[in-house]
């Protein structure tokens, strides 16, 4: 499968966000059952999950002091990537 997604390092913190469909984030079960998924290959790492609505705004799910820092800056600033995970 291939997700894309970003490592970063912030303030001392690595974490990783990984582009979601908006189903996955606007249900907590859901959200819940993908990042634990998501953890065996981003481990050791708090995982955040976003999607976009139909406007393109972006939705995070996951930690929120992370969630905070990322709507303060614009997505093209993320260094996303695709990651091929088995």
């Amino acid at each position: 499968m291939k997700i894309q997604g970003a490592v970063i390092i912030e303030q001392g913190v690595t974490f990783a966000i990984i582009v979601v469909n908006q189903t996955v984030t606007n249900y907590t079960t859901r959200a819940v059952q993908v990042r634990a998924y998501l953890s065996q290959f981003f481990p050791n790492m708090p995982i955040i999950l976003m999607s976009q609505d139909k406007n393109g705004t972006p939705h995070y799910y996951g930690r929120k002091d992370i969630v905070e820092f990322l709507r303060s800056i614009r997505l093209d600033q993320i260094p996303w990537k695709f990651y091929h995970i088995y």
